[in-house]
């Protein structure tokens, strides 16, 4: 009898550990940093034309303040924040995004973040699992004006997060293998995200997912943040304005014009050349939107088409902090034009191309 009682225990433990997830850590090291931003890296030409830029389009890099801003970034450091993690030649398409975050379906996500600006910031995660003193994100509750148990740090503090990632946050029956969530600050949200505090998260499904979290049936994966930074509500307006020179008055009407940065990941008219992929790969797209009510998107590309959720399409369309996930198999060879399709926004400069080798 205690034999076969023993036998029993065993099975039941056995089935315990098949049937729950396997919980592996994915950690990051992750400061806020304040730096110079240049919306157009390649002024006075304009990449897209190879010609120098027209009168109306340097009204919103050489006006009023310019195309180089003072921002707040996220940007990835090595374990104990000893020294700041470069970028590969595949992310270097991804701007004034912070690091792309990864995990598969069961996994938990550690985050250890350091505040190096000069105001008070976060990470607030979407789509993933937290506890209230996880959530980035300051209430009216607590009694402490730093808010510590929510994750909110104060200039020169720091705080570890943890996130975890149960099925409700992975792919779902109609998505493909991999999905993006967003993360950003969200202290003072609207001053934080124009001021730049905003990176994508990707799920995978464990079963697609690789020893990194990529997954593994796609080639190759790209993210596009469409929105417009609106400089006039960045928290580094003060500072900014005093690198001015002409109109610097913000109660004009040209100048806040001027402070509207209609980007994709941060650049203008062309200036992002990282979106370059070969014939015949499987491409994965991950759109992100962020902003106001003026920030209704429509990315479309030039020369392919996409799926989303088994749709076919060549626009589709974005809101502010929703996302999509989309897969290309590009068959023309060519420099094709990606671009938002409000009219618009085009001529603001949210355009750039991608390339198929």
């Amino acid at each position: 009898m205690q034999k076969k009682f023993g036998s029993m225990v065993a099975v039941i433990v056995w089935l315990a550990l098949v049937a729950s997830p396997v919980l592996a850590a994915r950690e990051y090291w992750i400061a806020a940093d304040e730096v110079q931003w240049d919306y157009a890296p390649a002024f006075p030409i304009n990449p897209m034309t190879g010609k120098e830029f027209a009168a109306e389009q340097r009204v919103f890099i050489e006006q009023g303040i310019g195309r180089r801003y003072l921002k707040s970034i996220y940007r990835e450091y090595t374990a104990g924040f000893r020294a700041l993690k470069p970028r590969r030649a595949e992310e270097m398409h991804l701007g004034i995004l912070g690091p792309v975050i990864r995990a598969a379906v069961g996994d938990r996500i550690v985050v250890h973040f350091r505040n190096n600006t000069r105001f008070p910031a976060s990470i607030h995660p979407h789509g993933v699992r937290y506890t209230a003193a996880n959530e980035g994100a300051p209430h009216s509750h607590v009694a402490s004006n730093e808010h510590q148990p929510d994750g909110v740090v104060a200039p020169g503090g720091e705080f570890t997060y943890s996130w975890d990632v149960p099925e409700r946050a992975g792919p779902g029956p109609n998505d493909p293998s991999s999905i993006a969530w967003i993360y950003h600050s969200h202290v003072d949200e609207a001053a934080d995200t124009n001021a730049g505090l905003i990176g994508p998260i990707i799920i995978a499904k464990r079963e697609f997912a690789s020893q990194d979290g990529v997954p593994r049936d796609v080639n190759r994966e790209f993210i596009s943040l469409f929105t417009v930074f609106d400089e006039n509500a960045s928290v580094h307006l003060a500072t900014n304005l005093a690198a001015c020179s002409g109109i610097c008055d913000p109660g004009v009407d040209e100048f806040q014009e001027s402070n509207l940065m209609h980007s994709i990941n941060g650049l203008v008219y062309g200036n992002n050349l990282g979106y370059s992929m070969r014939k015949g790969e499987r491409v994965r797209w991950y759109i992100l939107g962020m902003g106001t009510e003026v920030d209704l998107h429509s990315p479309h590309w030039h020369g392919a088409t996409l799926l989303h959720n088994g749709n076919r399409l060549d626009v589709t369309e974005v809101l502010p902090a929703a996302t999509k996930t989309l897969d290309m198999q590009p068959d023309v060879l060519g420099r094709w034009m990606y671009h938002c399709h409000v009219n618009d926004h085009i001529n603001a400069g949210m355009m750039t191309n991608f390339i198929v080798e």
